[in-house]
């Protein structure tokens, strides 16, 4: 399951408030935040979490149950490799980006920006 919240600023209580996204509305951008977060360097699976827990100032939050069948099925369609490295005194999976991954990254990024700039026209905002 993946928690994704928005970060909301209440000036008079200075509290942060946090809102549930619906997990449909993020579903399909799972693939695309782990294509970008390998696409700059290699990681193993809980460094992935962390890195787009970090960058999306912890909008995007993901569970291991989420990653790893998302980390399978970019390695069946050959958008990642998997290897074994030892860091910090034990073994640990990497997954890198393979040159069609960064096909796939590309191609989807595109997509992306298309989708998001037609919402937000749509919305007003653009």
């Amino acid at each position: 399951m993946v928690y994704i919240y928005y970060r909301c600023i209440d000036y008079l209580c200075n509290e942060v408030i946090h809102l549930k996204i619906s997990k449909e509305l993020a579903k399909g951008s799972n693939a695309l935040l782990v294509l970008s977060v390998l696409s700059r360097q290699d990681m193993y699976g809980y460094q992935i979490i962390k890195t787009i827990e970090m960058e999306s100032e912890s909008v995007f939050t993901m569970n291991e149950g989420t990653l790893y069948p998302i980390l399978h099925a970019l390695e069946k369609e050959q958008y990642t490799q998997a290897y074994w490295c030892e860091a910090e005194g034990r073994q640990r999976k990497y997954y890198k980006i393979t040159e069609k991954g960064l096909r796939e990254f590309a191609r989807r990024s595109d997509e992306w920006k298309t989708f998001t700039g037609a919402v937000d026209k749509v919305l007003g905002g653009a």
